[in-house]
Order: structure tokens, then sequence, then C-alpha cells
């Protein structure tokens, strides 16, 4: 029986792999993001992360020392083996994990492991951040980690902020894009449904919602769509291969406040998209990730 939390987790953050920090900040910066100050994990990753005013955001991740990488992984630093398969089975460039807000991480690990879908031991570190005033503070965190065997190319986390980032960062949460928060997270696989219970559990969410393509599970502030290969093309002109019937992640949807002026910055800065409907889409680019959609609230 797969117990679950009593009220959905929130999505908190976006895994996305990329070839090196400083590309991902050009990239990023070109579709209008603001960008936080490099920041150093203490097992030899570093992330430059884009912070919305949803609370959510997302973590470009680059490795800074292959050799502290090496170490944490060999000593069974989930967070870094993962990154490091996912490197050498994708690539340089995606998107690896979700993680999910929660008050109780250790309760959550007891849960993965009762329920078979525990990818490893928790993890608890610290690292520091940079503000746009030249402030510094150092945040705690303690990880939880979900994985299913089937799906070797991502894995699911909850994270508990035991030591938080200030509150106060309006700076870092306004875009010139006009992207105010993140709505949905599209993963995609041939088989949807066998996917079902391993995201469940990491949200803590009973309900399922079937769509044509698949279904979707809602956190408490996005929902977690997971969808056929048609389906994915269907909704974000993204083809992948159906011959893997893992899960991948492979878009994320953004809300904006105005798209038409998304639009506007995209085109003066050179940037190639599509428009679907009411959306925006760019596609994966080196820096990037994942798919990024862009559209306003319905």
């Amino acid at each position: 029986m797969i117990a679950h939390s009593a009220k959905p987790h929130p999505l908190d953050h976006v895994v996305l792999p990329v070839v090196n920090i400083d590309l991902a900040r050009e990239r990023l910066g070109k579709l209008g993001f603001t960008v936080a100050a490099d920041a150093r994990h203490p097992f030899g990753t570093e992330n430059a992360c884009v912070f919305f005013a949803d609370k959510t955001y997302i973590e470009p991740l680059g490795v800074a020392s292959v050799e502290e990488s090496e170490t944490a992984a060999r000593q069974g630093n989930v967070f870094i083996a993962r990154n490091r398969a996912f490197r050498f089975r994708c690539g340089e460039e995606g998107l690896s994990a979700l993680a999910f807000l929660t008050e109780d991480a250790g309760l959550d690990h007891r849960r993965f492991v009762g329920n078979g879908a525990s990818a490893g031991e928790m993890l608890q570190f610290s690292r520091p951040m940079r503000m746009p005033d030249g402030s510094e503070s150092v945040g705690s965190f303690k990880l939880a980690f979900s994985g299913d065997l089937r799906a070797p190319d991502f894995f699911l986390f909850t994270c508990q902020r035991i030591n938080a980032f200030p509150a106060g960062r309006a700076a870092l949460e306004t875009h010139a894009n006009g992207v105010t928060g993140i709505s949905e997270i599209a993963l995609c696989s041939p088989e949807p449904a066998a996917f079902a219970a391993f995201v469940g559990l990491a949200v803590g969410q009973t309900v399922v919602e079937k769509t044509g393509f698949g279904m979707k599970i809602a956190a408490s502030n996005a929902k977690i769509s997971l969808m056929t290969p048609q389906g994915l093309e269907a909704y974000f002109e993204l083809v992948v291969s159906a011959a893997d019937r893992g899960l991948r992640g492979q878009a994320i949807l953004f809300t904006v406040t105005d798209l038409a002026v998304t639009e506007a910055h995209l085109a003066a800065n050179g940037v190639t998209y599509t428009r679907k409907n009411n959306r925006i889409l760019v596609k994966p680019t080196p820096g990037q990730g994942a798919l990024f959609a862009f559209e306003e609230p319905r």
C-alpha cells in the first residue's frame, strides 16, 4: 500500500544538467531570465539558478570538479551518482530530476523505502548563495530520493530546507521575459501509466487525472504530465523515440504575465521559437537542458 502525505508536496525545482554553467548563463540570459550568481556544492557540482515569484526554480547543473564528483559518488551520494549516470547515458544536457518541497525528508525517505521506491541514502548538505546586493547566506538542505529501476534516466526527490535562503529575493524573481513561475512539467514514456505510482508517491498525490495522451498528477502548485511520445509531439512539437520504454523529463511550461512581451524579447534576442495555439515553444539548445514553453495563465 502506498502511504501519502496529508496534502501533495509543491514542486520545488527542476534539475537541468548542462554542458557548463557559463553557457547556461548565456543561454538563459538570452531567453530573458535573471540568473543568480554561480554557487558551488560541496560534492563537485555547481549551479546558476533561476528563481520565480511562485517560489519554484530551475537548477542548471554543471560539474565543477570531476574528481570531487567521482569521490562523492563512490561514497554513496545519490544526487551525484545519478547526475554522472545521466550524463553518461543521455549526454551533457537534459532534464534529469524533479524536487518537491517537504517539511520532513526523513518521513519521505521511510515512505520510499517502505514502498520499494527508495533510490538510496538521504543527503544533507549546505551551500552558499550570493544575493544581488553582494550579501551572502548559507542554505542547508536534507534530501530524500526516489527512483524506479525501469527509468534509469530520471529520478525524483524531496527537499527539506533546514536553513532556508532569504525570502527577499524579488530582484532575482523578476524576469525580462515576464515569467512568474512553472505550471507544468512534461515527462514522457510510451507507457505513462507504468510510472503513475512512482510519481504519485514522490508528490504525495493519490489522484491521477487521465488525459488523451497519458495522465496528469497534481502537485500543490503545478501539474506533472506523463505523456506518450505522440502526446509530447502534439502539445510541444517535440519528437522523441518511442523505443525507450523508460521515463524521461522533456519540457517545462512556464507561466508568463504577457505572452506578447515574451515573444518580443525572444525575437529581439534572435531566439528561434514557434507559436502553437496560445503557447510559445523554444526547443532544447545547449545551456537550456529541455524544451521551454511559455503560456499566459488560463
